[in-house]
């Protein structure tokens, strides 16, 4: 059996990403209950509202579901007594060291997935005793690795590197693109964007429509200087590279997202002056349809693909 199924007891390997803004408690419901396993994003989230979603997330669906916790999170401690009070049994965690917490979050019997943008961090992460990695490459959404690896070039190496189950994620939204992560050796797949894009997304509906109407080449990786974060480019995205080139450019960038730039671009809606978080992918969405015809889609387009492969015809040909 798959490894993601088993450690996850979900139906198909697919995991929705816990995303600012996004990853509410209807989303991740949503998404539990079509096969594949829901994260509330807990980014953007204060204690009591995390426990809110929780709640609700808990009366939505009797399927499994996880929270995604960034781990420089200022109030962690607060949400990881929270997700222990409420029973959760399976965490995400990124943006930072998964040595302090996995001993304490499996103590608790609780599953640690750690986010790695590299070989390197996947071994740590098995060493520090997490129970799968999502290996997540340079066409991501949000926030990103500063290696700039791509997903097709990550996974191959991630996988040889660790026992431990490998999920891939960045650039993947498609049944075909899930079918090409598991051959070149990923357990299952996260999915970002196109979930993000969803009747069930938290975000609000100009963000919705503006990562519909992107094109090939509208999003870019950038601040570089601080935490390297993939978006849409716009007046917001303007400004920061007019910072990059003046005298003091680090502090001045700090300064100006110190203004809830992601929750004013992808919550609230402003599509000037807000920080718009989406991967490459976005390029490919061109509707906002349910979570559930989101995984409907992609099994039908791993099958087809999966029989083509099987079947005579261009992959044939002699060695």
């Amino acid at each position: 059996m798959n490894k993601l199924i088993q450690l996850f007891n979900i139906t198909y390997p697919i995991v929705q990403g816990g995303m600012v803004w996004c990853s509410g408690w209807r989303l991740a419901a949503a998404v539990s209950n079509s096969g594949g396993l829901g994260l509330i994003g807990a980014g953007s989230m204060h204690p009591e509202t995390l426990l809110q979603h929780i709640v609700k997330c808990k009366a939505a669906t009797d399927k499994p579901f996880g929270i995604n916790i960034p781990l420089l999170y200022p109030q962690i401690d607060a949400l990881l007594q929270i997700v222990i009070e409420q029973e959760v049994k399976i965490v995400f965690t990124s943006a930072g060291s998964p040595k302090k917490y996995t001993t304490f979050l499996k103590s608790h019997g609780i599953t640690v997935v750690h986010v790695v943008s590299s070989a390197a961090f996947a071994k740590k992460a098995e060493e520090a005793g997490c129970d799968a990695v999502v290996a997540e490459g340079f066409e991501a959404g949000g926030h990103n690795g500063r290696e700039e690896t791509t997903t097709m070039c990550l996974i191959p190496e991630v996988s040889a590197a660790v026992n431990i189950p490998v999920i891939a994620a960045g650039g993947i939204a498609s049944g075909s693109a899930m079918f090409a992560a598991m051959a070149l050796g990923a357990d299952g797949v996260q999915v970002g964007s196109r979930f993000a894009v969803t009747t069930e997304s938290s975000a609000h509906e100009n963000f919705k429509q503006a990562v519909v109407a992107a094109n090939e080449g509208d999003t870019i990786l950038t601040l570089k200087e601080l935490v390297p974060v993939r978006l849409l480019k716009n007046q917001f995205y303007h400004t920061i590279q007019a910072l990059g080139t003046s005298e003091n450019a680090v502090e001045k960038m700090r300064e100006h997202l110190g203004k809830g730039r992601a929750k004013m671009g992808i919550f609230e809606g402003d599509l000037k002056e807000g920080e718009l978080e989406i991967g490459q992918v976005s390029a490919h969405i061109k509707n906002i349809v349910s979570a559930k015809e989101v995984i409907d889609t992609m099994l039908l387009q791993y099958q087809s693909v999966k029989t083509e492969v099987s079947s005579p015809g261009r992959f044939d040909f002699n060695l």
